[in-house]
């Protein structure tokens, strides 16, 4: 699987590369949403995806790497990561570890949840400055005839670009810039943290609040339900997968039940990181124009 995964976003990231020497975004027309055809014909040029798997993948393992050596720390027996490649805009669907125990306090489930968004982003942090220290204006055409569509930054991005402008002053503003395929990458690295940050289910937020609190775990995910479905509406109409999937019976957060447990400074502080990344990574529209009203006035105008 790590060696089909590593393939499906190298491919893709070729695609990113060829538009990014030619001085065009990532995606302009169809043929680059599903540009298969092209990569059979132009496998010669592997390694010029290499950046951006690289890029993502690196991200990705770190993610999974935090909660193993946090299970390890706690003795819960954990698998080594598992990459998941799909036919999707980045070539893949993630990264995985799979529990083979129990987790036994809410102070290990605290560690194992908050450390993987954690370990993510600080590999992440370097490769958006890069990412960005790397892209080109956009030249003369607008984002609207560059674009085959549009996606937004979170404010992570925003910041680090502040810094970037203090070294490199002619960075392009980020709706003007040609994205660098190390920094699309990133982005998409930064958008899976934000998703498993979400306060809900299993996610790795979701075992955050448990750790806190059982009772405020349901509410949350609850509220998070709803605001995905209005998200979804208003939008992107991602949110509304994500509303169902936090509603299947396999998305319940297992009881940990823990006597006299006792909270130290340390897991406060991981709390609060977490919370902050969460607000720094977070983006109700990713992509414009694809909430379920816009998706209703292109087939009934």
């Amino acid at each position: 699987m790590a060696i089909l995964t590593f393939f499906s976003t190298t491919v893709i990231g070729m695609r990113y590369m060829y538009n990014f020497h030619q001085g065009l975004p990532p995606l302009v027309t169809d043929a680059d949403v599903f540009p298969y055809k092209w990569i059979l014909q132009n496998l010669n040029h592997f390694a010029d995806g290499l950046p951006f798997s690289c890029t993502l993948l690196g991200i990705l393992l770190c993610h999974e790497f935090g909660h193993f050596i946090y299970c390890q720390r706690n003795n819960v027996k954990a698998t080594l990561p598992y990459l998941l490649p799909a036919p999707t805009l980045s070539g893949a669907a993630g990264a995985v570890i799979r529990l083979r125990s129990r987790i036994k306090s809410r102070k290990a489930l605290l560690q194992i949840g908050a450390s993987g968004p954690l370990f993510g982003v600080i590999f992440a942090l370097p490769c958006i400055f890069l990412g960005l220290w790397l892209s080109t204006p956009m030249g003369d055409l607008s984002p609207a005839e560059m674009d085959h569509f549009r996606v937004n930054s979170p404010l992570l991005i925003t910041l680090i670009r502040q810094v970037v402008l203090l070294f490199k002053p002619d960075t392009p503003p980020l709706l003007h810039m040609i994205p660098h395929p190390i920094l699309v990458a990133s982005w998409v690295g930064v958008f899976i943290t934000s998703l498993n940050l979400l306060p809900a289910g299993q996610l790795d937020g979701g075992h955050i609040v448990y750790s806190l609190s059982p009772k405020l775990h349901k509410v949350c995910t609850t509220a998070t339900i709803l605001l995905a479905i209005a998200a979804g509406t208003g939008f992107w109409i991602g949110w509304l997968l994500w509303a169902v999937l936090l509603m299947m019976p396999g998305m319940r957060h297992p009881t940990i039940k823990t006597v006299g447990e006792e909270r130290e400074p340390g897991h406060v502080s991981m709390v609060a990181l977490c919370g902050v990344l969460f607000l720094l990574t977070i983006m109700l529209q990713p992509f414009n124009d694809t909430s379920l009203i816009d998706l209703i006035r292109k087939f009934h105008p």
